[in-house]
């Protein structure tokens, strides 16, 4: 008995650890992450609900119906179909469907806007550009930029927007939020409010290749007074990054956390308003304008 209640316990946590379950979604820090908590939990309970009743009538025909010493001529008595029960089990799951699609809508479209009650806030823009295999957050207002870390203040909404300078990435710090798509012909975006200080662990949740598994960086939620101080400690004691700088961090594979005094955008900017797809092919007619545009396809490859 004991082996089989072992063995048992084993399978359980072979599945969960198999499932890839990361229980800190339930340790919400923000309004986003805990309506996504909400969302979660309550689609739990509703499943949790239709299983224990699942259970019950299983066992419950089990019972009522097993075998009995009835002898071999025997007739069951002839039941006619109930057409009260068929609408009863036709119309519950179309009701449960319809309680988790209307929950499901109204969290998706709650989390893609602004968090109530920073309606009117500013937000603090945050560029979180990925390459192979690292994090680069660029802060255009502070013009500073940071490599696998990011700090941003609580109470105050920040705006994540999102591409790669390689494969597509998924930007995910599970405390804050869902995770999102990081594109290389495109701009995304995540809005977050942090309500406590606390350090975060953030990750890339999409499979990209060999080095994934690196692609993790600390979120650091502090006050604004301490916001503002790193920011003047960045500017004041980092160096500038440079195109060359900049072009050595994508080549390099694996790298610390770095900070520097000036941002990549004003040499590499964001593909933001380009169209899924990037640029149209050239008319063959134009061999000036094809050889320009082969040139800006190679520069951008090695990008």
């Amino acid at each position: 008995m004991n082996k089989k209640l072992g063995l048992l316990g084993s399978m359980l946590t072979s599945i969960l650890l198999l499932a890839g379950c990361d229980w800190v979604v339930f340790d919400p820090n923000g309004p986003v992450a805990k309506t996504q908590s909400d969302t979660i939990i309550f689609s739990m309970l509703m499943l949790a609900g239709v299983m224990v009743v699942v259970y019950v009538l299983y066992i419950f025909i089990l019972v009522k119906y097993r075998a009995s010493k009835a002898p071999k001529d025997y007739v069951p008595p002839h039941i006619q179909g109930s057409h009260t029960l068929e609408i009863i089990w036709t119309a519950i799951p179309i009701i449960i469907v319809s309680i988790l699609g209307y929950v499901t809508v109204v969290s998706t479209f709650e989390v893609e806007s602004k968090p109530k009650g920073y309606e009117d806030q500013e937000p603090l823009v945050i560029y979180a550009s990925s390459s192979n295999w690292k994090w680069h957050f660029s802060y255009p207002e502070q013009d500073i930029e940071t490599v696998n870390y990011v700090n941003i203040p609580t109470d105050r909404v920040v705006e994540f927007r999102l591409y790669s300078y390689g494969p597509i990435t998924s930007f995910w710090i599970p405390q804050l939020g869902g995770q999102k798509y990081a594109m290389s012909d495109m701009v995304t975006k995540l809005n977050f409010v942090a309500d406590n200080e606390m350090s975060m662990m953030g990750r890339n949740s999409n499979f990209s290749g060999q080095g994934t598994a690196h692609m993790e960086f600390e979120a650091l939620s502090m006050s604004n007074e301490e916001f503002d101080e790193w920011v003047e400690q960045v500017q004041a004691n980092e160096p500038e990054l440079t195109e060359k700088k900049f072009d050595e961090l994508l080549d390099t594979a694996y790298v610390g956390r770095q900070s520097y005094s000036s941002t990549h955008l004003e040499f590499s900017p964001p593909p933001e308003g380009h169209n899924h797809g990037a640029k149209e092919a050239p008319s063959n007619e134009d061999p000036d304008q094809e050889n320009q545009f082969d040139k800006e396809s190679e520069n951008h490859g090695n990008h």
